[in-house]
């Protein structure tokens, strides 16, 4: 897995299905969300190519309790010392001690969910830390988490106002063009999460699916939110 470089602080990883995002501070790095189970070591080599040094790792911030999002991140946080964060509304499913809730399903998302039921399962993961809407996450001159429920209870996204970076994790989609995220438990709720999200006026959009925006971002989540029907 190669890092593909956005910014000069910012790196995606691409897990093929679903991704990571790498942030350099100076002294630290942060990652936002943390991959399936197992790829771990694919996580550490790309930190590597990046010409960082993954034992600089202080946090793993998940956007949600999803399989794709928190696999690595227990291993991640052992091999080099990172603090794990979540929104307090997804800890529970993130530590395994209640199942991720099931999405309402369209029927055209059924055979895409049931075919992400195929890889492998998030083994119960520690939350070192919870937080909630507009709480600093200690990263990016002043990162903070935007509680966005809908994809899941606790979905939550980060918002780098200094450098109009946005972490919208499944909320939303890049995956062709800008465009409302998928499998949701309660969809008119995530649309709210999204149209408070494009108030936040990004000039980088960063999704769990889909390339990241660095054009005309602010336009075009806008124009996605709006087209949605609620």
């Amino acid at each position: 897995m190669e890092p593909l470089r956005i910014t000069p602080r910012l790196h995606l990883l691409d897990y093929s299905i679903g991704q990571a995002y790498l942030w350099s501070d100076d002294g630290e790095l942060t990652l936002v969300d943390a991959g399936w189970a197992g790829s771990a070591d694919r996580t550490t080599a790309a930190i590597r190519a990046a010409g960082l040094d993954p034992d600089r790792l202080a946090r793993i911030v998940l956007t949600h309790g999803h399989r794709d999002h928190v696999g690595g991140a227990g291993d991640l946080a052992d091999r080099h010392g990172a603090e794990i964060v979540a929104h307090r509304l997804d800890a529970p499913y993130v530590r395994g001690e209640l199942p991720v809730p099931d999405p309402d399903l369209l029927e055209w998302e059924r055979p895409l969910w049931e075919h992400g039921l195929t890889c492998p399962e998030a083994p119960p993961t520690r939350v070192d830390r919870e937080v909630e809407d507009g709480e600093g996450l200690g990263f990016g001159d002043g990162a903070v988490a935007v509680h966005v429920p809908g994809h899941t209870p606790g979905s939550m996204a980060v918002h780098l106002p200094r450098h109009g970076v946005l972490f919208a994790g499944d909320v939303v989609a890049t995956v062709r063009g800008v465009t409302f995220g998928v499998f949701h438990v309660d969809r008119a709720l995530a649309l709210e999460s999204m149209r408070r999200l494009a108030e936040l006026r990004p000039s980088v959009l960063c999704c769990g699916h889909g390339p990241a925006v660095n054009e005309d971002t602010a336009e075009q989540l806008a124009a996605a939110a709006g087209a949605v029907a609620p």
